[in-house]
């Protein structure tokens, strides 16, 4: 078999599932978190990773959701999600532009908000957030998923 000495694997076989990455921007608006929950679950099915889709849609909704009510609270137009998928392994990443630290919130039996973050806690291998870094304001929230 030959080998190529810059990719260090055979000439000929494929990496069973190479990185893949997709942008998608929204505008902060109610209908953000549906939108992103369809196209997050096309992305899957297109990289043959469907067996993701339950739990990235449900840390997709979460995260857009409180990126798009924190935009539209600071006056900002859009949200960033990014999607990528590295040997199984699939990162969601959510950039507002608030500079408002995520926090759980404090919900109680009855109320309807404020447990998002939770549950992305609880669905994600792991999780947490950023600042953008790039001298605008904002943020990144994330969170890794795993077939289960």
């Amino acid at each position: 078999m030959t080998t190529s000495t810059a990719a260090g694997r055979p000439i000929g076989h494929h990496h069973p599932h190479p990185p893949a990455r997709a942008v998608l921007d929204l505008g902060a608006v109610p209908t953000a978190p549906s939108c992103a929950r369809a196209w997050t679950r096309q992305v899957l099915w297109e990289w043959r990773s469907a067996d993701l889709s339950d739990t990235a849609e449900l840390i997709v909704s979460e995260l857009t959701t409180n990126a798009m009510l924190t935009s539209r609270r600071e006056g900002r137009s859009f949200i960033r999600l990014t999607l990528n998928l590295d040997q199984g392994e699939l990162a969601i990443l959510v950039r507002d532009f608030c500079h408002s630290t995520p926090q759980p919130g404090n919900a109680g039996a009855d109320d309807e908000n404020g447990r998002g973050l939770f549950l992305v806690q609880a669905m994600s291998d792991r999780s947490g957030w950023y600042p953008t870094g790039d001298d605008t304001p904002g943020k990144v929230v994330w969170a890794v998923a795993r077939p289960e």
